[in-house]
C-alpha cells in the first residue's frame, strides 16, 4: 500500500494573499454599500408614496367634512394633481359607495387589510393587479363614522427605477472588483520589484564572491532588516569558508610533517642493508610518527563529533574539585620531572555536564599550563561561584602571550610560536577541543595574559538541585 504523501502544503504566495485580502475587503465594502443604498432607495420611495397617499386622504377627508351628510360628495377634485393615485370609499359592509368608485379593484384589497388610524403609522401593503404593482392601505374615517377609505398608487415607475438601479449596481460592482484586483496586482507587482532585484543580486553571489554585500539603503525599509541579516550571514559564511580553507591548509601542513618523516626514514632504511637493531630503531621512530598521526586524527574526529552532535552529551553532576584532584595525580610524575607545582583553591557547586568530556577539557588546559610553566613555577587552579554558574581559572607563570594572538589561541593548529612543532608539543588542537567542549555545554572559555601569568577562565552551567 503506497505511503500517504506527508509533504507539507506550500503556503500561498504573498501576491495571492494580498490580492485576495484586498479583493475580499473591497467586495465586502461594495456589497455593504450596495445593500445600504438599495435599502435607502426603497425607504425613500416608501416615504414618498406614504406622503402622497396621506395628502390624497387628507383632501378626501376635507371634502367629506365639507359635504352635507345627505349629499353624495364629488371626490374627483380631491385627487387632481396626484397622478397614479387611486381611492375608494367603503361603507361598514365594505361595499363601495356608488358615486365614488375610482381606480383598480380596491374593494377586494380592502377586504384583506385592517384599517389604520389616520393620525398614526401607516403600514403600506404592496400587491400586483393586472400586471401593475400598487402600494396602498385602508384608512378608517372618523366623520362620518363607519366609512373606510382605500387608497393606493401605481408604483411601476418606482419598481422600474429600482430594477435599473440594481442592474447598474451589479455592473458597477463587477467593474469595481475587476479594477480593484487589477490595481492590487499591479501594486503587488510594483511592490515586489525590489525583491526581484535583490534575488538577482543574491544569485550573483557564489562561494568565490562571498565578499559581496547587499545595500540595505537601496531597498524599501521593510526589506532593510532582511538584507542586514543576510549580510551578517554572508559575513559568517565568508569567515567559515576562510577558516575551512585555513584548516585545510593547516591540516595538510600538519599531516605532511609526519608523512615526510615516515617517507624519509623508510627511504633511508631501504637505502642499504642494516642490522636488525637498526631496523628496530627505525620502526620505533616510525611508530612514534604513527602515534602522532593517530592522535591528530582522533582529535579531529573528536572535534567533529563535539561540534556536530552537541546533544549527544551524557549530562550529570560533575564535582570539578574531585576531577581536578584526579588530574593532579595523573600529571604528578610529569610535574615532578619539570619541577612544577599544582595548587587547587576555592570551592564550587557541581557542574552540569559530561564527566569524561569535561575531564578532557580540564586535562588539556592543565597540560598546556604545565608545558609552558618554567621550572620552580606553580600552576594555580581556582574554583568559584558566579551568578549561578561555576567558574574555574587556571593560571600559570611564563612568557606573555601577545594581545593580538589571544583571540586565535583556540583556533585549530594555531601556535603563538610556530617553531614549537617538536615532538610532544602537540598538534595545536588541544585548546580548540577545550573551546568546543565548553561551548557544547553552554559555557564559555576566555584567556588573558600579562607579566604575572597567563590565565584561562572557564564558566560552566551549575547542576540544578
Amino acid at each position: 500500500m503506497p505511503e500517504a504523501n506527508t509533504r507539507p502544503r506550500r503556503p500561498a504566495s504573498l501576491a495571492l494573499r494580498v490580492i485576495a485580502l484586498v479583493g475580499i475587503s473591497m467586495a465586502l465594502v461594495l456589497i455593504g454599500f450596495n445593500w445600504i443604498s438599495a435599502r435607502a432607495l426603497d425607504r425613500h420611495f416608501v416615504e414618498m408614496d406614504e406622503a402622497e397617499l396621506r395628502a390624497v386622504a387628507a383632501a378626501v377627508f376635507r371634502t367629506l367634512e365639507a359635504t352635507p351628510a345627505d349629499e353624495i360628495p364629488d371626490l374627483q377634485p380631491a385627487v387632481r394633481g396626484h397622478h397614479g393615485v387611486h381611492f375608494l370609499l367603503l361603507d361598514p359592509a365594505l361595499r363601495d359607495a356608488p358615486a365614488s368608485r375610482h381606480g383598480p379593484e380596491l374593494a377586494r384589497f380592502a377586504a384583506g387589510v385592517p384599517p389604520v388610524d389616520p393620525d398614526g403609522h401607516w403600514p403600506l401593503a404592496v400587491w400586483e393587479e393586472g400586471g401593475t404593482h400598487y402600494r396602498g392601505t385602508v384608512v378608517a374615517l372618523a366623520h362620518p363614522p363607519g366609512l373606510r377609505l382605500a387608497v393606493a398608487m401605481d408604483i411601476d415607475t418606482h419598481e422600474h427605477f429600482t430594477r435599473e438601479f440594481r442592474r447598474i449596481q451589479r455592473w458597477t460592482f463587477a467593474l469595481a472588483m475587476a479594477l480593484v484586483v487589477a490595481v492590487a496586482w499591479l501594486a503587488v507587482r510594483w511592490g515586489h520589484a525590489p525583491i526581484r532585484r535583490t534575488n538577482e543580486r543574491i544569485r550573483a553571489i557564489s562561494s568565490s564572491r562571498l565578499y559581496l554585500r547587499l545595500d540595505p539603503d537601496a531597498v524599501p525599509v521593510e526589506l532593510g532588516e532582511t538584507l542586514v541579516a543576510f549580510n551578517d550571514l554572508l559575513a559568517r559564511l565568508e569567515d567559515g569558508f576562510a577558516q575551512l580553507a585555513n584548516f585545510s591548509a593547516d591540516i595538510a601542513h600538519e599531516l605532511r610533517t609526519p608523512v615526510t618523516n615516515l617517507t624519509t626514514q623508510t627511504e633511508v632504511a631501504l637505502g642499504q642493508a642494516r642490522s636488525a637493531e637498526e631496523y628496530r630503531e627505525i620502526l620505533y621512530s616510525n611508530l612514534e610518527e604513527f602515534g602522532r598521526l593517530n592522535r591528530m586524527i582522533n582529535d579531529m574526529l573528536f572535534l567533529a563529533q563535539t561540534e556536530n552532535a552537541p546533544d549527544a552529551l551524557r549530562r550529570e553532576e560533575v564535582d570539578l574539585a574531585a576531577t581536578l584532584r584526579d588530574l593532579f595525580d595523573y600529571f604528578e610524575a610529569w610535574c615532578e620531572e619539570r619541577g612544577v607545582l599544582l595548587e587547587l583553591s576555592g570551592d564550587a557547586a557541581p557542574a552540569w555536564g559530561d564527566r569524561e568530556m569535561l575531564r578532557r577539557a580540564l586535562g588539556n588546559l592543565l597540560s598546556n599550563a604545565i608545558r609552558y610553566t618554567p621550572a620552580g613555577g606553580c600552576v594555580g587552579v581556582t574554583l568559584a561561584q558566579q551568578d549561578g554558574r561555576v567558574r574555574l581559572v587556571i593560571a600559570n607563570p611564563g612568557p606573555v602571550i601577545p594581545a593580538a594572538d589571544l583571540p586565535r589561541l583556540f583556533n585549530r593548529f594555531y601556535r603563538v610560536d610556530p617553531s614549537r612543532q617538536k615532538q610532544g608539543a602537540g598538534a595545536g588542537l588541544g585548546l580548540a577541543i577545550v573551546k568546543s567542549i565548553v561551548e557544547a555545554h553552554g559555557g564559555r572559555v576566555d584567556v588573558a595574559s600579562d607579566e604575572a601569568s597567563t590565565r584561562f577562565s572557564v564558566v560552566l552551567p551549575q547542576a540544578k538541585r
